[in-house]
C-alpha cells in the first residue's frame, strides 16, 4: 500500500468516477483502476463498488476512505514541514439546502483560515443529493431539515447510508417575501391570507417526493406554484412577482440585502434544521473548524 494508492482511492471518491478522476491525475483510466485492484487485492476488502450505473463506495470503502484521508493528510503536514515549508492545499465540501446562515459559515471559513491554496466546495442541492453527497463522502458535511413529516423517511435514508443527523436549531416556520409585499407590514401571516400570491419552491429533480422538499407544508396546494433551481432566481421572483416561499426565518441582509425579509407564518409545525456526516469517517479539520462557524453564524442570528 503506498500514499500514492491512497491518493487515487480519495480521488475516485471526491469525482464519483473513475474516468473524471483519471483526468484529474493525469494517467490513463486502465493504470488508475489496476492501481486501485491491487490495492483492494492487498488490503482484501472492496472499495468501490462498481456497477453498470457507475461506481459507489462500499460500506469498507466509506470506512477506508475515513483512515486514507487522515494518512494523507498527516502526510502533506510532514511534506510542508520538512520539504518545502510551504503549506499543503486544504480540501473540504459541503453540501447544503439553500441556508443562508450555511453561506455565512463558509465565508467565515474561509477568512479565518486564510489559506493561500485550498481546493473546498460548498453545493446547495437537493435534499438527496445532499444524502448521496455525504453517502459517498463527495462531502464531508450535509445540512438539511427534519420535521414530524419527513423525519421518518429521511430517518431511515440516514440510517441506511450510515449517516447521523446532528441538531443545530429549531426554528418556527417563517415566510421569506419582498419588502414591497402587501403582507411585509404584518407581524404574522396565515396560510389563507398567502392564497393570492405566487408560491416558490426548490426543485427536487426526479425525487420531488413531499418528503424531499426543501420546504414544510409540501402537501398543500396552490393556485399558482414556481419551482426553480437557486437561491438568486428564487429571491429575484420574491420580488419581481411578490411571491412566497417558506423557510426558517434565519436570513443574511450581508448576503441578500435588505429587499427581502422574514415574516412569522401561523401554524404549528417547527423545523429542526441540522448537520449529517458519516459514521464510519472522523472529521477533518476544516469540517470541524465548519461546525463551529455554522454554529456562531447561527448564534448571531
Amino acid at each position: 500500500m503506498t500514499l500514492q494508492q491512497l491518493k487515487y482511492a480519495i480521488e475516485i471518491a471526491n469525482r464519483g468516477s473513475m474516468n473524471e478522476a483519471a483526468k484529474r491525475l493525469f494517467i490513463s483510466q486502465p493504470s488508475l483502476s489496476n492501481a486501485i485492484r491491487d490495492l483492494e487485492e492487498e488490503l482484501q476488502i472492496t472499495i468501490f463498488e462498481r456497477t453498470n450505473k457507475g461506481i459507489t463506495l462500499s460500506i469498507e470503502g466509506v470506512e477506508f476512505l475515513g483512515y486514507a484521508r487522515q494518512v494523507i493528510e498527516q502526510a502533506e503536514l510532514l511534506e510542508s514541514r520538512y520539504l518545502d515549508g510551504k503549506p499543503s492545499p486544504q480540501h473540504f465540501s459541503v453540501s447544503t439546502h439553500h441556508y443562508a446562515f450555511a453561506v455565512n459559515a463558509f465565508v467565515n471559513l474561509v477568512r479565518e483560515y486564510g489559506l493561500d491554496e485550498y481546493e473546498l466546495a460548498l453545493r446547495e442541492t437537493k435534499t438527496h443529493e445532499i444524502i448521496e453527497d455525504v453517502k459517498t463522502l463527495r462531502s464531508e458535511i450535509g445540512i438539511l431539515y427534519l420535521n414530524e413529516f419527513n423525519t421518518k423517511v429521511i430517518n431511515k435514508m440516514l440510517t441506511s447510508a450510515s449517516l447521523k443527523f446532528n441538531s443545530l436549531f429549531t426554528a418556527k416556520p417563517h415566510i421569506f417575501i419582498s419588502v414591497n409585499n402587501p403582507l411585509a407590514q404584518q407581524s404574522i401571516v396565515t396560510i389563507d391570507q398567502l392564497e393570492p400570491y405566487p408560491y416558490l419552491s426548490f426543485e427536487q429533480g426526479e425525487y420531488n417526493s413531499f418528503h424531499f422538499s426543501e420546504e414544510i407544508l409540501s402537501t398543500l396546494s396552490h393556485k399558482k406554484s414556481i419551482r426553480v433551481n437557486d437561491r438568486a432566481t428564487l429571491f429575484n421572483l420574491l420580488i419581481g412577482l411578490n411571491g412566497y416561499t417558506i423557510s426558517t426565518g434565519v436570513l443574511s441582509a450581508d448576503l441578500n440585502g435588505n429587499e427581502i425579509i422574514p415574516v412569522p407564518l401561523d401554524c404549528d409545525e417547527t423545523i429542526s434544521v441540522g448537520w449529517i456526516s458519516h459514521k464510519n469517517a472522523s472529521l477533518s479539520k476544516l469540517a470541524t473548524a465548519y461546525i463551529e462557524a455554522l454554529h456562531q453564524a447561527i448564534t448571531e442570528w
